[in-house]
């Protein structure tokens, strides 16, 4: 499955943050499945509604990450 990209700088790398401050680098596929890049890790605890882009400063919601075909952001 294709991963999404940044809106504004089209990598598709990001951090997800937990109440610690601690991260884990993922990566969005078109499912909006949130996918660890190191598999032994965990996602537990993290919060998945809010992505930290690893090439620019944006942050955002999974929804609004490009490369998904007929689909319609309001």
């Amino acid at each position: 499955m294709k991963n999404l990209g940044c809106p504004q700088c089209e990598i598709q790398r990001f951090f997800v943050k937990n109440e610690k401050g601690e991260s884990r680098l993922v990566t969005v596929d078109e499912s909006l499945s949130i996918n660890l890049v190191h598999p032994d890790e965990s996602l537990e605890g993290f919060d998945l509604n809010l992505l930290f882009c690893l090439g620019c400063s944006w942050s955002g919601s999974p929804k609004t990450l490009t490369g998904r075909k007929n689909i319609k952001h309001y």
